[in-house]
């Protein structure tokens, strides 16, 4: 792993994480005003089911499938011209303008049949119900156009290496949103007007902030004059192309989330919720580490690609694929380790028991051991589409997701709802030891280039990790936990257990460990 190349991943991703650890923070805080406003009442309901409908589509035209068919598209045409870049971005935008404007439009005139489509007809008989879930999806359906157009002001900045303000624009939205909670519901119920609105009312607002956060950086760099732009081109119907690719993997993966849904719902009642708080607390350390060394090395990479600098760009590969083990395996261990402990403070207060935590536990755990893969997954997935092989992620997808729902639809009758959780980590390294195989063809990498020196250093440190984990949990574990004994020693553990991991590097003769911390003071 190249200096250089560890240092720009490193600086990226490093600028990218923290900003996104403010976002999941400030996302978390959110969550537990919706819950002491609202509560599990009807009416989270409705907003749950009319905000799923924007976030079900913003897959396709914002963080997902487009993010990934639009930078390497953008990356190749900005290295030859910066106007033509220009041209191609106020292009893009105005085609995915038109296209989610004319979808949001659509939303608004059907909401009413969308909400029973949803909900199965069973708003149908309670007419108060049903008009607050319409509403809000009328007032929400505009929010797809921000987070799209959002997500392009992104992907043109990163290319440029920017990245801490795009990746810190959720939070903006989170902060908009916790305000409308704070200041528009009380004076909603004041004039006697749910106070759900001031939900809906955030994520029109925070989807505004989201987009209005990036433009003075665009602005700055040249890129908000208005010029000359094409209905059409080569490079739209090349993006255009993929992202119609993405949208077979999206379908496979919501027809995966609708399956293991129904699967947990029959097998015992909170299944589904156990799985979800579950997940939630996965995605932590995903959206911190795994998302943005993900979208460090896309830029990076496409970059290096398609200037035709071939080993540039495998040595920029090797260095995320390497942080990513690095930083990765420690996340896994503590997320394992202390899952019981991080499910207690967060989630165990009110109606949420020592029962639930304990389950919830269960599917954490099982979700855990699946988060190095789910990091390779998100560098080795856009990567296909920067060398021009975007159908390869999608059908490697439908492959594992297919494997996931014979494995549970076999395995949950007997060992029950974890298993749906362990199905998901099993499918996930699946994916990416078919992808690494790919890669591997595609790029001509040597067989060191995924097992070398490096990473059976990490995974023998990541061993002395454990060791000091367990022992250090088990020597301070509480028979009655309380909140603050229990942060205290989740703190102190999470620390010792990570200066042991670090420690361990430093003695098996790893550079990266002593070389990163002299990166990150540069970072400063």
């Amino acid at each position: 792993m190249g200096q250089s190349a560890t240092s720009k991943i490193f600086r990226s991703a490093s600028k990218m994480a923290s900003a996104t650890m403010a976002s999941r923070i400030l996302g978390l805080v959110r969550e537990q005003l919706i819950a002491a406003y609202f509560g599990a009442s009807g009416l989270t309901d409705a907003f749950t089911i009319a905000y799923r409908i924007p976030n079900m589509l913003r897959d396709l035209f914002a963080e997902g499938a487009f993010s990934s068919s639009f930078v390497p598209v953008f990356t190749g045409v900005f290295l030859k011209s910066e106007e033509e870049a220009r041209r191609l971005m106020r292009s893009a935008a105005i085609l995915l303008g038109l296209i989610t404007c004319a979808i949001s439009i659509l939303i608004i005139w059907q909401a009413e049949s969308i909400v029973l489509i949803m909900t199965k007809d069973v708003f149908s008989s309670d007419s108060q119900r049903l008009l607050i879930t319409t509403n809000l999806v009328r007032i929400m359906a505009p929010f797809l156009v921000l987070v799209s157009m959002a997500a392009l002001v992104m992907g043109v900045l990163n290319t440029l290496k920017i990245f801490f303000i795009p990746s810190f624009a959720p939070a903006s939205f989170n902060l908009l949103f916790i305000g409308c909670i704070l200041v528009v519901t009380p004076i909603l119920q004041a004039r006697g007007l749910p106070g759900i609105y001031a939900l809906a009312c955030g994520v029109i607002l925070g989807g505004i902030s989201q987009l209005a956060i990036q433009l003075p950086l665009l602005m700055q760099k040249g890129f908000m004059k208005w010029g000359s732009f094409d209905w059409w081109n080569s490079d739209l119907s090349k993006i255009v192309k993929r992202v119609g690719i993405g949208t077979v993997g999206i379908a496979a993966t919501q027809i995966n989330i609708i399956i293991t849904t129904i699967l947990a719902s029959g097998t015992e009642i909170g299944a589904v919720s156990w799985l979800t708080f579950g997940f939630r607390l996965f995605q932590f350390p995903v959206g911190i580490l795994s998302v943005s060394l993900a979208g460090s090395n896309l830029v990076h990479f496409s970059d290096s690609w398609k200037q035709g600098h071939k080993q540039e760009a495998r040595e920029t590969l090797k260095s995320s694929y390497s942080f990513s083990w690095l930083a990765l395996l420690p996340a896994t261990i503590l997320l394992w380790c202390l899952a019981d402990w991080a499910v207690y403070l967060i989630f165990q207060r009110g109606a949420f028991d020592a029962s639930d935590t304990y389950k919830t536990t269960m599917a954490l755990q099982a979700y855990a051991v699946g988060l190095p893969f789910y990091g390779l997954y998100k560098i080795f997935a856009p990567t296909f589409f920067a060398i021009d092989r975007p159908k390869v992620p999608v059908f490697i997808s439908i492959i594992a997701i297919t494997v996931n729902i014979v494995f549970c639809v076999a395995l949950t009758p007997y060992w029950g709802f974890q298993t749906l959780a362990w199905g998901t980590s099993l499918s996930m390294l699946l994916n990416c030891f078919l992808q690494s195989l790919l890669l591997r063809r595609h790029l001509q990498l040597e067989r060191s280039f995924f097992i070398d020196g490096r990473l059976i250093k990490i995974i023998l440190a990541s061993v002395v990790m454990l060791g000091a984990t367990i022992v250090l949990k088990e020597s301070w574990t509480v028979a009655t936990p309380q909140f603050l004994t229990i942060t205290t020693r989740f703190v102190a553990i999470s620390l010792s257990a990570l200066v042991a991991y670090v420690l361990s590097l430093i003695l098996l003769g790893e550079e990266s460990a002593s070389r990163l911390l002299k990166i990150f003071k540069k970072t400063e």
